[in-house]
């Protein structure tokens, strides 16, 4: 067999074997690189985080109940919507005023009824009373007491009918008065006077801004640095050197997907997160909705695991 037969059939088959297989062996090595690389550059990224504080990002909300959409129970016209965007308010105010003329006349109608009711009975009490005296001074023979006692049963009972139908028709009129549940200021109007409305449309929206909170989303990795009542930072996009104080109010009790993309691009998008509340403790400038950083402490004369310890 020639030389250039073996180079043929031997030597650059054995060659392309040998070529794929380094080429195989890099890939598989570039790999791990790679791999462990990303779980090491992990591992760095949480044991790089100061020991004494965890940071989050979250949005400002306010407490519950604090936040109310107000609507209609009936269909309607607005005739009258005095408050107003950015307007304070308090529980009682009368916020929209609708349409009930049909209903007023006959809680008129239905008072009216009530009065003659109530002056009938007063009638009918002082009858009985002379009834129970006369007949003893004029020596005439009384009237049966059990049709007095009846007559005075019945107009009774008229008193306590027309009475009731006052009460229906009140409540009924109280539906066309929406006034504010809470203590607030308006943050959104979506309706106008003059509009007809239908039952369960939002009109306006009330929330209690003096008492804010954060909702933070806490990367799971950091869970074990968070406990309650430990003090915390609040600051903002906007305000440079500016922070307020906080305080760790509550802690969820199972992790979710994070709903607050990271703005940091070194903070993984794709971790779970705790969701941790902390009550602001002090004024602050700050918008509901506002996305917000803080940073959380450990509390003090309280001893909480750290990540790693051992």
């Amino acid at each position: 067999m020639s030389a250039t037969m073996i180079m043929g059939r031997v030597v650059l088959p054995a060659s392309a074997v040998l070529l794929l297989g380094v080429v195989a062996w890099n890939s598989m090595r570039m790999f791990s690189v790679r791999a462990g690389s990303a779980a090491e550059g992990r591992v760095e990224s949480a044991a790089a985080r100061p020991a004494g504080r965890v940071t989050a990002e979250g949005r400002v909300t306010t407490y519950p109940g604090g936040r109310v959409t107000v609507g209609t129970e009936v269909l309607g016209t607005i005739v009258r919507m005095p408050a107003r965007e950015k307007a304070a308010v308090r529980r009682g105010d009368l916020l929209v005023q609708l349409r009930d003329d049909e209903v007023r006349a006959s809680l008129a109608e239905a008072r009216s009824r009530l009065t003659q009711a109530e002056v009938a009975l007063r009638l009918e009490r002082a009858r009985y009373g002379l009834e129970r005296v006369l007949p003893g001074l004029a020596s005439q023979p009384a009237a049966p007491p059990e049709a007095r006692r009846e007559a005075l049963t019945s107009a009774e009972a008229g008193r306590d009918a027309a009475r009731a139908a006052v009460d229906r028709l009140e409540a009924e009129a109280a539906r066309y008065r929406i006034l504010a549940p809470i203590d607030g200021v308006v943050i959104a109007r979506h309706a106008d006077a003059g509009e007809t409305v239908a039952p369960a449309a939002p009109l306006i929206m009330i929330a209690d801004l003096s008492h804010l909170r954060i909702e933070a989303e806490v990367d799971e990795f950091d869970i074990p640095r968070i406990a309650p009542d430990a003090p915390a930072t609040i600051s903002a996009e906007g305000y440079p050197g500016s922070g307020w104080r906080g305080r760790v109010e509550e802690i969820a009790d199972a992790v979710s997907p994070r709903r607050t993309r990271p703005e940091d691009p070194g903070r993984p998008a794709d971790t779970r997160v705790l969701l941790v509340r902390i009550g602001v403790l002090e004024k602050a400038p700050l918008k509901l909705g506002q996305r917000v950083e803080v940073e959380i402490a450990r509390p003090e004369g309280k001893g909480v695991p750290m990540t790693g310890s051992r």
